[in-house]
């Protein structure tokens, strides 16, 4: 290792010189933990039973039965539409658990990737990609749900749903700007 002696090291002590590169590889380490991170929450956003009141999707549909329920009421849905969204809805939040476990086991891994000594950059691309994957795969997955549920309803009636979720995305915007003008007067 080479080093060298400082005017302010004590006589006869020498400190080891950095690497021209350490400070890339912090930013390295820290670029790679954000990006994990942030692929992380994009996965967990898109996961059914995560959107709540009135997501851009059919998840927040999948919240629990009775907001089903709800939906089907103000659209006037027929027992036998019920009984096939339902099932579709059923199939779906089965698929979603058990992406859920899959995207767990995934920031576990991270999170150890994370801690170690040296972070591989190669490890963590592959985490990356991995996550990216399943984040794909819930993307799929809610829009063949939404395809599924649209096939079973009435054109009025998917007009209604739409009329209500944009609805819901106004009141979350407004709540949102509420909440930010607030905490604003409050610093």
């Amino acid at each position: 290792m080479k080093t060298f002696s400082t005017p302010s090291a004590a006589p006869g002590r020498q400190r080891a010189a950095r690497a021209p590169w350490a400070p890339h590889l912090r930013l390295l380490a820290l670029t790679t933990l954000l990006a994990l991170g942030a692929s992380a929450l994009q996965v967990a956003q898109a996961a059914p039973g995560d959107h709540r009141g009135g997501g851009g999707g059919p998840g927040w549909m999948m919240d629990s039965p009775r907001h089903l329920d709800r939906l089907l009421d103000r659209v006037d849905a027929t027992a036998e539409q019920r009984a096939q969204i339902r099932q579709i809805t059923e199939r779906a939040r089965e698929a979603g658990r058990a992406q859920h476990e899959q995207m767990r086991s995934l920031r576990d891994q991270s999170a150890a990737l994370f801690a170690q000594p040296t972070v591989d950059a190669r490890a963590a691309e592959t985490l990356r990609q991995q996550m990216l994957a399943q984040h794909d795969q819930a993307s799929k997955r809610q829009l063949q749900t939404m395809l599924d549920i649209s096939r079973v309803l009435t054109p009025e009636q998917r007009q209604k749903i739409a009329e209500r979720m944009k609805q819901g995305r106004a009141m979350m915007e407004r709540h949102r700007s509420e909440r930010e003008a607030l905490e604003g007067a409050r610093q």
